[in-house]
């Protein structure tokens, strides 16, 4: 059987820097997105099959280089504490989604022109 040949493909991955390394990317935002969801560090850490404490430091990290937190969380307490996005936790996703969508379509354009070197 013989292959078709294909050209290469491109591909990236985005993120943003802070003071500290990374800011934002995409696993982050998929975390902010799962506390928006399950109101809780915890539950969002266990829908994404990781550890508390690695989904406490990336919120901790996104909220000490910011300049007004993204979540704001709770503790213990007769319901469990909790968390939830801020105001700014809520632009962080939006911006980033947008940023991520321009991102997208940057790669697709970039294909295209790749096409014609290695037809």
């Amino acid at each position: 059987m013989k292959r078709e040949k294909s050209s290469p493909g491109l591909r990236g991955r985005l993120w943003i820097d802070g003071t500290e390394g990374t800011f934002l990317g995409y696993g982050r935002i998929v975390l902010l997105e799962r506390i928006r969801e399950h109101g809780s560090i915890t539950r969002a850490a266990k829908s994404m099959k990781i550890s508390y404490r690695h989904a406490w430091e990336l919120v901790d990290s996104m909220n000490r280089q910011s300049s007004k937190p993204l979540v704001v969380a709770a503790t213990g307490g007769r319901n469990g504490g909790g968390a939830h996005l801020t105001e700014e936790g809520q632009k962080a996703i939006a911006f980033f989604w947008e940023l991520y969508a321009d991102f997208q379509t940057y790669l697709k354009r970039q294909q295209r022109k790749s096409r014609r070197l290695w037809r």
